[in-house]
């Protein structure tokens, strides 16, 4: 039988799976263990159980001054700003994608403005959000919005496009209006797509998110991370991001779950 059609047993896919984080693993930790043995005060790649150490006083310890423990409130703050802009985002991108792929005269209009709109780099429009709208909570959030409304419009718009013609025509012949249409032949196919892109797009979102934070900001994840920089803190910095990755993998985990839930239909990548 050849490689191409032979399946892996569920034993064998979780030892699979578990592989390559094991590699990365013993890499860091034979690293680890060479600057450590040569420089046994040297912070750039301290030992696992340092990096476990600070974790738990991260997550346990108050801070002296307010009482409360930063590592949550850092989290709560990210996730806030994190929840809007993304939320905001595909509103935005679910309205103007369906308008873009359903009307043909606002197809002519929008398309090509929202493909220049995608070219141009968010990170370089900060220093003009954060003019606008100041340093608060505000220009975090449309920054979010900005980087990744132009990817849903696209995507969403081009899912539309694809709904066969046929399906619009014999809706139509039954006597339905554009409003029908687009509310119960184009939503439904439309919202599957919606959740793939929108866990495509999160990647990007928490990269404008640390960006903004680790400019300004006196709260936050990216905040703490670029605070702790400047102190060779990478047992701070290593515990941050970890925890960036697990919330990334917990929310791509349960947007999937969503998507099998409410469309049991479609396939829903991995």
């Amino acid at each position: 039988m050849r490689l191409i059609n032979r399946t892996p047993s569920p034993a064998l896919r979780a030892f699979l799976v578990l592989v390559p984080f094991a590699l990365a693993f013993v890499v860091y930790l034979v690293a680890s263990e060479i600057r450590l043995e040569a420089n046994p005060s040297d912070r750039l790649l301290p030992s696992p159980g340092t990096i476990l150490d600070t974790a738990v006083s991260l997550l346990t310890v108050p801070d002296r001054r307010s009482g409360a423990i930063l590592f949550w409130g850092d989290t709560w703050a990210s996730l806030t700003r994190l929840s809007l802009g993304v939320g905001l985002a595909a509103a935005i991108g679910l309205v103007f994608g369906m308008l873009i792929g359903l009307l043909p005269h606002v197809r002519a209009t929008l398309s090509i403005f929202v493909g220049v709109l995608s070219l141009i780099p968010p990170l370089a429009l900060l220093p003009i959000l954060f003019i606008t709208f100041g340093l608060g909570e505000v220009s975090k959030v449309v920054l979010i919005v900005i980087g990744i409304t132009p990817f849903l419009i696209r995507d969403l718009s081009g899912r539309v496009m694809e709904i066969p013609r046929e399906m619009i025509v014999k809706a139509e012949t039954l006597g339905a209006s554009s409003l029908v249409i687009a509310l119960r032949v184009a939503l439904p196919q439309v919202l599957p797509r919606l959740v793939q892109a929108i866990r495509l797009s999160l990647g990007p979102a928490w990269l404008f998110l640390i960006a903004a934070e680790a400019i300004a900001a006196n709260q936050g994840l990216g905040y703490r991370i670029f605070l702790v920089r400047r102190y060779l803190a990478m047992d701070v910095i290593l515990t941050y991001v970890l925890w960036i990755t697990f919330l990334a993998w917990v929310i791509d985990w349960l947007l999937k779950a969503v998507a099998r839930r409410a469309f049991p239909w479609t396939e829903v990548s991995p």
